[in-house]
């Protein structure tokens, strides 16, 4: 046997050093993995130190104590989570209690003029606390479906079929809000609603849901009518207000020129009149010559003149003076 073949035969000794030391190197890399999380930036995480809570972290790089000693759980703190009604199916992200069978028992409900109606809605939540969310209720989504239950059952008991599915609907939405709210507040479930919206709303299969979707219609109908008379109004009145403003600025106008017409004249009659107080003779002369002028002068547009004296003796003829194709009559 040769001395190599004996070299490769004879078992491999690790030192104790060696030995301690990469154990010592696994310990550290255990020891900083486990010290140190990342938190998303749409969560908080809820750390417990040997199972009771501690502390609430943001997003980012966080650190814990090591090998167990922290834990922490994130929590999808910015996320809009819905939870659906009276369908078949459910969006929420954690619900397990969405099958056709429950969907069809939430969503029929009992008027208060005692009408069966199938009301499907739902709800948008984000969970405000996550210490709350995670240790104060075991059954977090069955809670929330209960509850949202119970509060739009005891809104639809109290009012009639046709308020429900016209004018009472928004009024429903904020009212199951602030009450559901409210009762998750008191068992510190730690969400906060964002908004309960009403999908749909119809009475039974059959002839009575034929009836009032027909009552709907008419509704409708009636709405349209009014927001298309109040668009005709819109348009009709401001352009009656605009003729009538036109019609009476035309007469403040006629009115105008002919108070100033009128008070041209009478200041003209009075500088006659001041003029003939003065000197009437002269005055006199002088009105009787304008006179005869203006009539001369009509009189030798239209081609014509004719002279009425009752005392006229002596008649001298005057023919085509200023008449060219006339005479004098």
């Amino acid at each position: 046997m040769s001395s190599a073949d004996a070299a490769s035969r004879k078992p491999l000794h690790l030192s104790p050093k060696l030995i301690l030391a990469a154990i010592g190197v696994v310990f550290i890399i255990i020891l900083i993995m486990s010290s140190f999380f990342v938190v998303d930036q749409t969560e908080q995480a809820v750390v417990l130190r040997f199972g009771k809570y501690n502390r609430t972290v943001g997003p980012g790089l966080q650190t814990k104590l090591p090998l167990g000693i922290d834990k922490n759980y994130n929590v999808p703190t910015q996320v809009v989570q819905t939870m659906s009604f009276g369908q078949s199916t459910n969006t929420s992200q954690y619900s397990i209690f969405s099958t056709a069978s429950m969907a069809e028992n939430e969503s029929t409900m009992l008027t208060g003029d005692l009408n069966i109606v199938d009301v499907q809605w739902i709800i948008q939540y984000r969970i405000e606390n996550p210490s709350y969310w995670l240790f104060n209720v075991q059954e977090k989504e069955r809670t929330i479906r209960d509850i949202s239950q119970s509060v739009i059952n005891q809104l639809v008991g109290d009012l009639p079929i046709l308020a429900i599915m016209s004018s009472e609907r928004s009024s429903i939405e904020v009212k199951s809000q602030e009450m559901m709210q409210k009762t998750f507040d008191s068992y510190e479930l730690g969400i906060r609603i964002v908004t309960v919206r009403l999908q749909n709303i119809v009475p039974p299969i059959g002839e009575v849901q034929d009836a009032f979707e027909d009552v709907n219609k008419s509704i409708q109908d009636m709405n349209r009518f009014i927001n298309e008379g109040k668009q005709s109004y819109n348009q009709e009145i401001p352009k009656a207000q605009g003729e009538a403003s036109r019609l009476i600025q035309i007469a403040e106008g006629y009115a105008a020129e002919r108070v100033n017409n009128a008070q041209g004249d009478v200041a003209r009659f009075n500088s006659v009149r001041e003029a003939y107080e003065m000197s009437k003779e002269i005055t006199s002369q002088r009105l009787y010559i304008e006179t005869m002028e203006t009539i001369l002068s009509q009189a030798g547009d239209t081609g014509s003149l004719l002279l009425i004296d009752k005392v006229l003796e002596n008649f001298l003829p005057l023919a085509n003076i200023g008449t060219p194709t006339g005479g004098v009559k």
